[in-house]
């Protein structure tokens, strides 16, 4: 246990590290920063026993940060691609582990009417090229946020977050006018939100020690 915890506490630096960073203007430090986000927090879920699809939906994070430092078009649509190939993950794994919810039918009305209002906002200033490709993650990301739902308050919260994040790129890419130190929001909303995400996962699922005991008390309940 004192891994585990050594490991979400260097997370936890790194991002720290690098919102500073953010804040004070320090365009090299966040570049060598952000690369070592989703590895810290994979060595963290790892050391957790983490199932492999988590694992990868990190992975795929890592990629898309990594895209996203290059100022190009085909880096960030190709990044777009890895955060999308991790949704889906997620969305596995949320319905794998998690369960509907009461006020769920509410939830997904709320966020069916985030998600057009975002659409609509953005559509008109949205280069041509980028419509349909954002259009599209948009749907796969707000699909992500309302099932993450499924395993309770903070991988809701997750989820919410994951949405707040692309949406303050999308509005980058539309050419809306930047507020004050965007990238410091953009980039804490979306650590907050892998955190948070991933921690539901962690949480939702036994860890092997818990299963392992478990088993062994049911097999002692057993007679044979």
């Amino acid at each position: 246990m004192s891994l585990v915890r050594a490991l979400r506490w260097g997370f936890f630096a790194v991002c720290a590290a690098d919102l500073a960073a953010l804040l004070a203007g320090l365009d090299t430090a966040h570049t060598v920063l952000k690369p070592l986000l989703m590895p810290a927090l994979l060595a963290y879920v790892v050391a957790r026993g983490g199932p492999r699809l988590l694992c990868a939906a990190l992975l795929l994070g890592w990629g898309g940060d990594v895209l996203l430092l290059f100022d190009k078009d085909a880096a960030f649509l190709a990044g777009m691609g890895c955060f999308a190939a991790g949704h889906v993950c997620y969305i596995v794994l949320f319905r794998r582990y998690g369960t509907p919810r009461a006020p769920e039918s509410r939830l997904g009305i709320g966020y069916f009417v985030l998600l057009t209002s975002s659409i609509g906002s953005l559509w008109p200033d949205l280069p041509g090229d980028m419509k349909v490709p954002v259009a599209a993650y948009s749907v796969l990301l707000t699909g992500m946020a309302f099932t993450a739902a499924r395993l309770g308050r903070n991988a809701g919260i997750g989820g919410a977050l994951f949405l707040l994040s692309d949406f303050l790129i999308a509005t980058d890419v539309a050419g809306w006018p930047p507020f004050w130190r965007q990238d410091f929001w953009i980039m804490g909303t979306y650590v907050a939100a892998q955190y948070l995400l991933a921690q539901g996962v962690l949480d939702e699922r036994p860890t092997p020690t818990a299963a392992y005991r478990e088993e062994s008390a049911e097999t002692r309940r057993t007679p044979h």
